[in-house]
């Protein structure tokens, strides 16, 4: 009988507790602050130098700017110098952006394919190695955003634009010149199994992965060790008290390049599509100056967003993103080839995890083809020159997550949801080329940002679709630009919580400026060779931020064990929190130790 009482008080326990966690969770997502931009300002401040540092305490703050000098300074120079040589010699800077890009993929093509490779592998040990019970904002946190709302936010952000540029364009360029890797004919329907294979391998388990470990590397250090959210941050346990100085100015110098060109080479392949399907519709010129002034129009509408912030910009278009895209998806299974599309899907999928570790490390060494540079190899560049800004981003709506839901969430949902769609939009492009039903492989070749519109027309009710296809890449279009302002705003004012909204319209002014100047300087080839040249760099930064995560997840552990108690941890690092509590484990007879400890306690709980 006495033991009935106990299992009947444990689970009495154990529903009281999921009922408490359960209404902790509610209330950290209903009940937090309203807030506007990148906003953390963790409990804990971990390191020795947080204490005496406040993000943005060497910013100047004049007429609506509060800006980080060298940050700030030094990537508008950089930026200006390139939209002033290529406005000023548009022939010689495309001749540039050609030889820049086959420089580029030719010599150093297999390192962005050994780095992404690395960054997989990197995902899957902190996921599945003990690692993964590590929570982000420690081990009490609790998520600010519900699961749909979370998944809608890494999805807009992710990659929206370009799954709806090359969901089409790719399968179909692939079904014309399969991959070098696969020793298939042209035009065959085993052509058109590696082109949904080969587009998935693009846009599945990779690009996420890079995405996750810096989304991870920035939220962890923000939320768990009190530092900014900029990506200097990531390299404390490495570069130590230096990351406030030149080190760490030159990390987010270059993050703020590489976010803004991996921006521009998006929002140039958006805006394309669109004008592409506004002359489809309408008639309208889709020319470059038609193309300049979208991106005016649409860049305007960015700026209302960021002005409207985090809360009512950026959350309620990613919800409307997904909304458009769902019902888009469900429209071309149910009039399209729904029995094709969804064994399309089930064959490819399969195929590409036969085949992943061939894909994955093949550098086209005994080809004499130029295949791998234009669609792998841009890829990668694009993926990593991408990830300080999605990132970061990331980073911001994910606390709360462990480790391993983290890597999980931000890798395997989105991949899964990105595999579904190529199969969908590229199947149904496939079927519509092999049978003969519509020739999308000289839309495509003739321009690709027609390939969907082209595709259209094969099924009912083309002109709603294409409709709907314009205002799903504008709405993308918005939200990533939106999210995009919100970080390089974030890194030029030092890490600063919120900064002056002239400041925030500023940056939304200029990632729209730099995207028309490289389609004026140079159309698809000059969006391809900023998203390379600035990402190979960046490759050899995520590269250390890996060593750097190591070392900290390292650090956190020996937290979880001993309790978050400061004391014991600080027995076991005396050197990284002798600034900050040098009587712990060092000192028993300070006058003061006594209080240190209580305080100690206090800071780390």
């Amino acid at each position: 009988m006495a033991r009935q009482t106990d299992r009947t008080d444990q689970a009495q326990t154990y529903r009281e507790q999921v009922d408490a966690d359960r209404e902790s969770r509610f209330h950290a997502i209903h009940d937090r602050p309203r807030f506007h931009g990148l906003q953390v300002d963790p409990e804990v401040d971990f390191y020795p130098e947080v204490r005496d540092r406040e993000p943005g305490d060497t910013n100047i703050v004049a007429k609506g700017f509060d800006l980080h000098p060298w940050v700030t300074f030094v990537s508008a120079g950089l930026l200006a110098v390139f939209v002033g040589l290529t406005l000023a010699f548009p022939e010689q800077t495309s001749s540039a952006y050609e030889a820049t890009l086959s420089f580029t993929t030719e010599r150093f093509g297999w390192f962005l394919i050994v780095t992404a490779n690395i960054l997989v592998v990197a995902a899957i040990y902190f996921a599945l190695s003990r690692y993964g019970k590590i929570r982000i904002g420690g081990p009490d946190a609790q998520p600010e955003f519900t699961r749909p709302a979370w998944y809608a936010m890494l999805l807009s952000a992710g990659m929206g634009i370009g799954l709806m540029f090359w969901s089409v364009a790719e399968p179909i360029s692939h079904l014309g010149e399969p991959s070098p890797a696969f020793d298939v004919q042209p035009g065959t329907e085993a052509a058109g199994e590696a082109a949904l294979s080969t587009t998935f391998f693009h846009w599945g388990l990779h690009p996420w992965a890079i995405y996750a470990i810096v989304g991870l590397a920035l939220a962890f250090f923000a939320y768990n060790r009190g530092l900014p959210l900029t990506f200097r941050s990531v390299f404390y346990p490495v570069l130590g008290r230096r990351i406030y100085g030149g080190w760490g100015n030159a990390i987010d110098i270059l993050t703020v390049l590489a976010t803004l060109f991996g921006l521009a080479t998006s929002l140039g392949l958006g805006v394309g599509q669109a004008a592409a399907g506004l002359e489809f519709l309408f008639g309208w010129e889709s020319g470059t100056s038609t193309q300049v002034l979208m991106i005016g129009g649409i860049t305007a509408l960015a700026t209302l967003s960021v002005v409207a912030g985090l809360d009512q910009g950026v959350k309620r278009l990613s919800q409307l993103n997904l909304i458009l895209a769902g019902g888009f998806l469900a429209f071309i299974v149910l009039v399209g080839p729904t029995l094709f599309l969804l064994s399309a899907l089930t064959q490819s999928l399969g195929f590409y995890i036969q085949v992943l570790p061939e894909q994955a490390f093949y550098a086209q060494a005994f080809a004499d083809s130029d295949w791998q540079g234009t669609w792998t190899v841009f890829y990668w560049g694009w993926w990593i020159s991408w990830s300080p800004f999605v990132g970061m981003f990331i980073a911001r709506v994910s606390k709360g997550r462990s480790v391993r839901d983290f890597i999980s969430s931000v890798v395997v949902v989105p991949a899964i949801l990105s595999f579904i769609w190529m199969a969908v939009f590229g199947g149904a492009a496939l079927d519509v080329q092999l049978n003969g039903i519509r020739d999308l492989a000289g839309a495509v070749d003739e321009d690709a940002a027609t390939a969907m519109f082209e595709m259209l027309q094969a099924f009912p009710l083309t002109e709603v679709a294409s409709i709907i296809a314009i205002l799903l890449v504008t709405s993308f279009f918005v939200t990533s630009s939106d999210s995009g302002s919100l970080v390089v705003d974030h890194l030029t004012s030092g890490g600063k919580l919120d900064s002056p909204r002239p400041q925030r319209v500023f940056w939304a002014v200029m990632e729209g400026v730099i995207a028309a100047v490289l389609l004026i300087g140079g159309g698809l080839e000059a969006l391809q060779t900023a998203a390379i040249s600035t990402g190979l760099p960046f490759a050899l930064v995520l590269l250390f931020m890996l060593w750097s995560m190591r070392r900290a997840f390292d650090e956190e552990l020996d937290l979880l064990e001993g309790h978050y108690d400061a004391r014991r941890y600080a027995s076991r690092h005396e050197t990284l929190l002798e600034g900050e509590y040098p009587s712990l484990g060092t000192d028993a007879t300070h006058p003061h130790a006594e209080e240190e400890a209580e305080e100690a306690d206090r800071a780390v709980r």
